[in-house]
């Protein structure tokens, strides 16, 4: 019969009791391992309540054999067992590291000296009970070590699905990383992040792409080195401002691409706020608007030149009554009988001057209106009038002319508005050689250099002070001239309109040497610009 439970071991089995109540739970496996069926059957029966599966063995190895096959939570064994004890299975037990945490409880029929205890402790044992066993005992205290395996398997259980859903969200993380850094690289702008405080920690690709920096170079901010000098002042200003207020940053400004030229950017930047609406982030952009700037500027240069326009009609409306008078006199005076054949003809010479500012007048008034007629017109014999024109001036400025007109340059055309142009182009070269020069006049039949078209060509070059790299794309714009308060800055723009209409193009080179400077100016006029201007002249004659 059972010794009475002591207060202390009552107290034991209630708690184990509440702690894990009968049928509360998934069954685990209990290993049993006695030599004595009949003990196996006793141990049976006194732990059959708790629900777990009771699995027997009589033997060491036989309970070796259990324990590879099966997940064992707790072995029940007899200290002394013939062919091989209760201590040298435990140790067997542990040095497999698979079973190293499985609890082992010893039963022991003798008694056991404090020794024999420390010796089953040491070998992995995690109680005792000694004979006669207290059923209510025993049952706790496996019941107390199943529970604990359970609970051990659970967390596993629940490490792995943790483990499983990290690698899952990390694994979608990483695939909205990827469409994002997708989506930024596909779109035309510049994109970048920064820190709440402003410090830039990523651009997409076209970024780089654009600037030819690395993240090294213009990560925080070292955004600075590709702003312009001009602008960069103003544009911290105003990103810091927004910054420490939150609200949302847009400036236009210029950005230095990889070739070293500059093009202007419409650049935002919003906030991203987290759950608590602070700012832990921004996220901005740069679209390039060079092509709408450039459209704006020459919407307003349109309009100032309509302005113009209306202005200039108004003048030349003023001047050409007076014009007209003036013209009627030269008319009278050409033939006056008081007149030498050298006053005949220099009043003749001004007769012509005057019939092109009246031509220049009624270019005014109506604009590149089309004359309805075309004549013959020899390049030669119209150089050699502008170069009349200008001989006060060659002479006085000490320059030295040579000439090569290796053709006529009989062209179909209006002679007023071609001697306009080259007048504008030899009086701009006399007057860059104020201390003596060279003056280069070369007429020849050419080809052109970009479609291969032939026609002619004029070259005009001079040694005067050459024209700088940087008014070299402003040299046809109008109101642009290098001469400072002398000039109106509307001949060359002008002359190359005029040689547009015949289908030709006005290029030109400053090239500089140690000796000193040449500027060449080529005017081309195509043939098939001439054969329709010959064309129009033939159906008008007849």
């Amino acid at each position: 019969m059972a010794a009475p439970l002591s207060v202390e071991e009552a107290d034991a089995v209630n708690f184990m009791s509440e702690l894990n109540p009968i049928g509360s739970h998934e069954p685990v496996n209990i290993l049993m391992v006695d030599d004595q069926p009949g003990k196996l059957l006793s141990y049976e029966a006194i732990l059959g309540p708790l629900g777990e599966n009771l699995l027997k063995a009589n033997s060491g190895r036989e309970a070796l054999e259990h324990l590879l096959k099966t997940d064992v939570a707790v072995v029940l064994m007899d200290v002394s067992m013939p062919d091989m004890d209760g201590f040298q299975l435990a140790e067997m037990i542990r040095e497999h590291p698979r079973f190293r945490k499985t609890a082992i409880i010893f039963i022991s029929g003798v008694h056991l000296t404090d020794t024999d205890r420390l010796k089953g402790y040491e070998r992995g044992a995690v109680d005792y009970i000694s004979v006669p066993i207290i059923p209510d005992l025993l049952r706790a205290k496996v019941s107390v070590f199943a529970e604990l395996h359970r609970k051990n398997r659970q967390l596993e259980k629940l490490n792995r699905e943790l483990e499983q859903r990290v690698a899952e969200r990390t694994e979608e993380l990483r695939e909205s990383e990827s469409q994002f850094r997708s989506l930024a690289n596909s779109i035309p702008q510049l994109a970048w992040m920064t820190h709440a405080d402003g410090s830039i920690f990523w651009y997409n690709q076209r970024w780089y792409d654009y600037t030819g920096t690395t993240l090294e170079e213009v990560k925080n901010w070292g955004w600075k080195s590709v702003h312009h000098p001009d602008h960069l002042d103003e544009v911290i200003r105003k990103f810091q401002h927004c910054i420490a207020t939150g609200e949302p940053w847009e400036d236009t400004f210029p950005l230095r691409g990889k070739d070293g030229n500059f093009r202007w950017f419409l650049s935002r930047a919003l906030p991203i706020h987290d759950v608590s609406g602070k700012i832990v982030r921004w996220f901005g952009t740069n679209t390039d608007i060079t092509d709408r700037k450039q459209a704006e500027e020459a919407l307003v240069k349109s309009e100032r030149l309509a302005a113009m326009g209306r202005l200039a009609g108004i003048i030349a409306h003023e001047i050409n009554n007076p014009l007209e008078a003036i013209s009627n006199a030269f008319y009278l005076l050409h033939d006056h009988p008081s007149l030498d054949e050298e006053a005949r003809y220099y009043s003749r010479l001004a007769e012509e001057e005057l019939a092109r500012i009246t031509h220049i007048t009624k270019q005014t008034l109506s604009f590149y209106r089309e004359s309805q007629q075309p004549m013959a017109v020899s390049l030669s014999e119209i150089l050699d009038n502008v170069v009349e024109l200008q001989s006060r001036k060659l002479q006085l400025n000490r320059i030295i002319l040579k000439k090569d007109f290796r053709t006529a340059g009989t062209i179909h055309g209006f002679s007023v508005e071609l001697k306009q142009v080259f007048l504008n182009i030899i009086t701009n070269a006399v007057q860059a050689m104020p201390d003596g020069g060279e003056l280069q006049l070369d007429l020849i039949e050419s080809r052109d250099w970009k479609t291969g078209q032939g026609g002619l060509r004029v070259s005009i070059c001079d040694t005067g002070n050459g024209i700088d790299s940087h008014n070299s794309k402003k040299i046809f714009e109008p109101f642009f001239s290098t001469k400072e308060a002398k000039g109106t800055g509307l001949g060359l723009w002008i002359s190359k309109g005029i040689i547009q209409k015949y289908g030709g193009n006005i290029r030109f080179r400053t090239m500089r040497f140690k000796k000193g400077n040449v500027t060449c100016f080529s005017v081309f006029i195509p043939g098939n610009a001439v054969a329709e201007s010959a064309h129009l002249a033939s159906a008008l004659s007849a």
